[in-house]
């Protein structure tokens, strides 16, 4: 997998640290021979205004809330590794002539502007991953790369410092589900399937073709867009309308959830518009590859009805993506009956929770 930046402290325990626009999720994942478990899960609420469009715009109270999370969980100091997403992630395919990861690196330092909308590759920091032999001619090689600037990376980074915790590990959002994926499903090397994170005000797409990424696209509509939506229409709060979002029901007649759940699905619209539209670009980039599944992630993955709407719409089989299909969990610190709850909304910080110091 792909990482910006790993600092090697000695921790040998790490936990994920999933950073969203509305809520902070922490997560430990213990790992033996055995397999994983789920040992510790916690959520708390962000107040609006901290993460905007994957940009961290209020790093005191973003170290405030990590602070009141890790104490939550009753932990002391970790080895953190969480992740940047939205519109401050460049993730780019190129294909190019054969040559080894230390040529390339150097290419891309100094050819920055032919692939990444970049001047200067001293202000960013990037990675890449060689996927292999490009299909169609065996002496070019398919790569992905991931860059960010140095400036939107180390707020994250100062951040959690000042919380008292270290980043191990800086990853980015499409490649976290990724891993998540790797450690719970079986798959075939010529099989395609598509990952959707819903969050609060982003949504990311990562298409996956033998556990390995082919294709990602991020656009800036999520869950809070049907929220404030239904808030309006039904002037209710905020909180209301969340739980609205997710039940289809009203404190109203039967009629009024009728209405509800027809407003949800239109509320809804503009995000599987865009979902279509990127997996329509896919089809049409990638020769109209068959797509074997689509698993939704995130908080606003679970808004009513939308996984049936979306299997029906793309006409592929959809359903929440499933982080404990492999992995277990301590019955002592998680409710069985929160369980199906939490599957969507813990998966990031699972994924992130897998990673170990050294992964590529």
């Amino acid at each position: 997998m792909l990482s910006f930046k790993e600092i090697f402290s000695g921790q040998k325990r790490l936990v994920g640290l999933d950073i969203g626009s509305n809520s902070l999720k922490l997560a430990e994942i213990i790992s033996s021979s055995k397999g994983h478990y789920l040992n510790r899960f916690s959520e708390v609420p962000l107040p609006k205004g901290i993460i905007v469009d994957g940009v961290l715009a209020d790093p005191a109270s973003l170290s405030i809330k990590i602070r009141e999370i890790f104490k939550h969980s009753g932990w002391g100091k970790k080895g953190v590794v969480t992740s940047i997403a939205g519109n401050s992630v460049i993730v780019k395919k190129v294909t190019l002539q054969q040559m080894n990861e230390a040529e390339f690196r150097e290419l891309i330092h100094d050819e920055a502007g032919k692939y990444l909308p970049f001047d200067n590759m001293d202000d960013v920091n990037y990675d890449f991953q060689i996927l292999g032999e490009n299909n169609y001619n065996p002496n070019q090689m398919d790569i992905i790369i991931v860059a960010a600037k140095k400036e939107v990376v180390n707020s994250y980074l100062e951040a959690v410092t000042a919380a008292g915790q270290n980043v191990e590990i800086m990853d980015v959002a499409p490649f976290v589900l990724e891993t998540l994926y790797e450690a719970n499903y079986e798959f075939d090397n010529d099989e395609i399937v598509v990952i959707i994170n819903i969050g609060a005000s982003t949504t990311g797409i990562n298409v996956i073709k033998g556990g390995m990424s082919i294709f990602t696209r991020d656009f800036s509509l999520g869950g809070n867009s049907i929220t404030e939506s239904l808030q309006e229409k039904y002037k209710t709060t905020f909180e209301e309308a969340e739980k609205m979002k997710i039940e289809g029901i009203s404190n109203g007649s039967e009629g009024d959830n009728l209405d509800l759940k027809n407003s949800i699905l239109e509320f809804a619209q503009p995000i599987c518009l865009e979902i279509e539209r990127s997996i329509d670009y896919f089809r049409s980039t990638f020769g109209g590859e068959d797509i074997k599944q689509i698993l939704l992630a995130g908080g606003s993955a679970k808004v009513y009805n939308l996984v049936k709407h979306l299997s029906e719409t793309l006409n592929v089989k959809t359903e929440l993506i499933n982080p404990f299909l492999k992995i277990g969990y301590n019955k002592r610190s998680i409710d069985v009956k929160n369980l199906e709850s939490i599957k969507p909304v813990a998966a990031t910080a699972i994924g992130l929770g897998l990673r170990k110091i050294g992964d590529k």
